[in-house]
């Protein structure tokens, strides 16, 4: 009896402290299950939409090559539709700008030299893309020019800050309450400049490209007489077998061996 006199009750806030630990501890390890059992859905949903972007573009591709063949057995060519999609590369300063030129610009989010963006083409793109023209120099990409862009300078737009797209969560929180859950899936939006083309593009950072190895030719000028601005009517990705100074070898251009990638 003595014994159990001089037992020490707990106190009650110890107590509570207890409790409420076991709950959290509960609450995290429900948190944790639901988070994996949803990750594991996500992957096998991303796997399968990765799938059927592969099975699309290489339709696309198959049916290109058909029409081709067949106007060429007919005697006549085929014309390829008018592309949906641009890249835009800002490629000169602020000297002797026209504010107005200076506000598209700022409207097209090319605040910085070689800063590159994508832009759907309509009527409204195209009259400023004629205002700024000589401040800018512009392609259409195919599929292996926007995978490697997103995948090697992609980064996204997160609380007005700029994120690396090292993981596809990322691009989840951005994204996706307009279905677009992993990169494939923005690739994909931005490719076929789909229904959410806005928000991805919006989602997607200004993309900063490296100085082209030797500087420009003659960013004065325009493409056509021999210089850089202006349209490039085709944009794609060529691989420069030249060393560099680190060694080995890497993709140097974006535009016709122009803009670095690496």
């Amino acid at each position: 009896m003595g014994e159990e006199a001089t037992k020490v009750a707990v106190p009650e806030s110890v107590l509570k402290k207890q409790k409420r630990e076991e709950e959290w501890a509960l609450a995290k390890k429900q948190e944790l299950s639901a988070t994996k059992k949803k990750n594991a859905e996500n992957r096998k949903l991303i796997f399968n939409r990765a799938k059927q972007y592969a099975k699309e573009y290489q339709e696309q591709e198959m049916e290109l090559v058909q029409l081709k063949r067949e106007a060429r057995l007919k005697g006549g060519f085929y014309v390829d539709p008018e592309a949906k999609l641009l890249f835009i590369i800002r490629i000169r300063g602020i000297n002797a700008m026209h504010p107005k030129t200076r506000s598209i610009l700022q409207l097209l989010r090319l605040r910085q030299i070689f800063n590159g963006v994508f832009l759907k083409v309509n009527k409204a793109t195209v009259n400023m893309l004629h205002r700024v023209e000589p401040y800018v120099t512009f392609g259409y990409p195919n599929l292996k020019s926007v995978r490697e862009l997103i995948y090697k300078r992609g980064f996204g737009k997160l609380n007005q800050q700029r994120i690396p797209l090292t993981d596809n969560s990322i691009i989840e929180q951005g994204l996706g309450k307009h279905g677009i859950i992993c990169v494939e899936d923005l690739i994909h939006e931005i490719m076929t400049v789909g229904p959410h083309f806005k928000e991805a593009n919006n989602f997607l950072w200004p993309f900063q490209l490296k100085a082209p190895l030797g500087g420009l030719k003659k960013k004065r000028n325009h493409y056509v007489e021999g210089g850089d601005a202006g349209n490039r009517k085709c944009l794609q990705l060529k691989q420069n077998l030249t060393p560099t100074k680190f060694g080995g070898n890497v993709i140097t251009s974006l535009l016709e061996c122009v803009f670095s990638l690496s």
